[in-house]
C-alpha cells in the first residue's frame, strides 16, 4: 500500500515540474524590422528594413487613405528592403502595412508628415454675395498645400485680409483639421468686399463679395395722368418713390412690385413694375365709366405702400342712338368726349335684346370713328317687339318696345 502511495506521489511531482521546463510552440519569428522610424515627411525616400532567416522572401501589403497595394522586396546585405517612395509616399497621413505569404504575422503602421513649405492655397469663398446689415455672412475657406498637394498639418497660421470701401481688416486664423476659415460679416452699406490670404509666404487669389440691399422698408406711391376722364382710353402711371432698406441702401434693380386697385363697385385691378434704380413704374388703362380707385402697393411679404385715391369722371351723360325702318339696324354715336371730339376708336358699346322679361342675346360692338352699328339677325330675331337696351361708358337707354319687321 506505500508503496502504491509512494509512485502516485513521484509521478505527480514530475508532471507538475515538466509543466516549468520550455516549450517548442514553433519556430521563432524569422523576421525583425530593422527601422523603426515612426515618422516620414512626403516625398522623401521612405524605406522598411527588415532581417530574415525565412528561406521565402514575403510580400508587403501597404494601404493608407488612398488605396492599397501589395510590394516586393529587394535584399541588400542580408536585409529585405521595401520601397514605398512615390506614389505611397507621397501622400500624408497614416500608412498601415502587414507582411503576407510569410511564416509568421508582423504589422506595424508609420506617418508620413506633409512638407513644412506651402506651394499653394486652395480657396473657397461663398456665397458670393450677402445681404447688409450685419447679420448676413459669407465663409472663406482655405486649405494650405504643399507641392505635393497635401493639406499642411493643424496650427499652420493663414493670414485672412478683407478691403471694403476705406478700411481693411486683418486677422490670422492657425489651421483645423488641415483648414482655416473665417465668417466675413456685412457691413450696413452695400458695395463689394475683396478678400485675399497668405501662409508662409504664399497668397491666394483675390475673391469679390457682393454687399447687396437689406430687406425693402415700406414706401410711398403716386399717380400721374393726362386727364381725370373714364375715356378708356389714356393711361394711369403709378410710381413709387425710392425704395430703400433699413440702411438707407437702394434696393437691388429688378425688385418686383404690385399695385393692387380697388374699384368703387369693389372689384380688384392689378398692375406690376420693376425697380430700375429703386423706383418702379407701373401702367394701367383709364376705365370706360366713371370710377373711383384706391392704389396700394407691395414688395411681395416685405414692404408695402401708403394708399392713394384719385377719381375718373364720367366722359358723357347720353349719347344718340338711331334706328332703321325695320329697327334691325342701329347706329350708336357719334360718341364724343369731354372737349365734344369724337371719342377714340374701340370704345365699348353694349346691345342687349330682351322678348319679355327673357334675355335673347347680348351684343359687344367697339366704335369706329365715333359709332357703333347693330344689324339683328331675322333666325335669331323673327318678327315680333323687343325690347331694346344700350348701354356706353355707364350709360344705359332702354327701348321696351321696338317692333321688329
Amino acid at each position: 500500500m506505500n508503496y502504491k502511495l509512494t509512485y502516485l506521489l513521484l509521478l505527480g511531482f514530475f508532471l507538475m515540474g515538466s509543466s516549468f521546463l520550455p516549450q517548442e510552440i514553433g519556430q521563432t519569428n524569422p523576421i525583425i524590422q530593422l527601422n523603426s522610424d515612426l515618422e516620414f515627411t512626403a516625398g522623401d525616400e521612405i524605406q522598411l528594413k527588415f532581417s530574415s532567416t525565412s528561406k521565402t522572401i514575403p510580400k508587403l501589403y501597404v494601404s493608407n487613405s488612398y488605396g492599397s497595394t501589395v510590394l516586393s522586396a529587394t535584399i541588400e546585405e542580408d536585409a529585405l528592403i521595401y520601397d514605398l517612395t512615390g506614389i505611397m509616399g507621397n501622400k500624408s497621413g497614416i500608412v498601415n502595412w502587414s507582411f503576407i505569404d510569410s511564416e509568421t504575422e508582423l504589422s506595424g503602421y508609420f506617418y508620413i508628415k506633409p512638407k513644412a513649405t506651402v506651394k499653394s492655397l486652395e480657396s473657397y469663398l461663398g456665397p458670393p454675395s450677402i445681404q447688409a446689415g450685419g447679420t448676413d455672412f459669407a465663409m472663406m475657406v482655405i486649405i494650405p498645400t504643399d507641392e505635393l498637394d497635401n493639406p499642411l498639418q493643424d496650427s499652420t497660421l493663414v493670414t485672412i485680409n478683407n478691403q471694403f470701401r476705406v478700411s481693411e481688416d486683418s486677422s490670422e486664423v492657425p489651421t483645423r483639421n488641415f483648414l482655416a476659415y473665417k465668417n466675413i460679416y456685412s457691413p450696413e452699406r452695400t458695395g463689394r468686399i475683396l478678400i485675399g490670404s497668405e501662409s508662409l509666404g504664399v497668397t491666394s487669389k483675390e475673391f469679390d463679395l457682393n454687399v447687396l440691399a437689406s430687406l425693402p422698408a415700406n414706401f410711398s406711391i403716386s399717380e400721374r395722368r393726362n386727364h381725370m376722364y373714364a375715356d378708356g382710353n389714356q393711361i394711369v402711371t403709378l410710381t413709387t418713390s425710392e425704395i430703400l432698406d433699413d440702411f438707407g441702401n437702394v434696393v437691388e434693380d429688378g425688385t418686383f412690385v404690385e399695385f393692387f386697385i380697388s374699384t368703387i363697385n369693389g372689384g380688384i385691378l392689378k398692375t406690376s413694375g420693376a425697380t430700375i434704380n429703386g423706383i418702379a413704374t407701373a401702367q394701367i388703362i383709364h376705365p370706360d365709366q366713371a370710377d373711383e380707385w384706391t392704389v396700394k402697393a407691395f414688395v411681395k411679404g416685405m414692404a408695402e405702400s401708403n394708399s392713394i385715391s384719385f377719381v375718373f369722371q364720367q366722359l358723357f351723360n347720353d349719347f344718340e342712338v338711331s334706328f332703321s325702318e325695320d329697327n334691325r339696324t342701329i347706329v350708336v354715336g357719334p360718341l364724343k368726349s369731354f372737349m365734344d371730339q369724337l371719342i377714340p376708336d374701340g370704345f365699348d358699346v353694349d346691345l342687349a335684346v330682351f322678348n319679355g322679361e327673357e334675355q335673347i342675346q347680348t351684343i359687344n360692338k367697339q366704335t369706329l370713328s365715333g359709332e357703333a352699328s347693330f344689324k339683328l339677325n331675322p333666325d335669331i330675331f323673327p318678327e315680333g317687339n323687343y325690347m331694346i337696351k344700350i348701354k356706353t361708358a355707364g350709360v344705359e337707354k332702354i327701348y321696351k318696345s321696338r317692333p321688329l319687321w
